[in-house]
């Protein structure tokens, strides 16, 4: 199984609209037929310590069957539209691919 984790750092003068909008273009790519799994939130409250980070907006985790699964994804329609759409909101992102025994 693989775990693709990615982290956003939105612009700070999103409206609340504009959150809303990228959270459903999150939640569509759950439709997507090679997503197994998919979740996202916002950065937990948790203490700080040197070993967190918690300056991150938005958290976006899938779960895909394997590799080939996953670059399917990558490739796909709907991915697509979720960048073209949303890319626009992000200052930084970071992706970290897992894959889980």
């Amino acid at each position: 199984m693989v775990r693709h984790s990615v982290f956003f750092w939105l612009d700070e003068s999103l409206s609340s609209e504009q959150k809303q909008e990228f959270e459903g273009g999150m939640r569509a790519l759950f439709d997507i037929d090679v997503v197994k799994a998919g979740s996202y939130g916002s950065a937990a409250t948790t203490p700080e310590r040197p070993v967190t980070n918690n300056d991150f907006d938005y958290a976006l985790f899938l779960e895909f069957e394997n590799v080939e699964d996953h670059n399917i994804y990558q490739t796909h329609p709907d991915h697509q539209v979720f960048i073209d759409q949303c890319s626009q909101w992000f200052k930084t992102v970071k992706i970290f691919d897992t894959e889980i025994a």
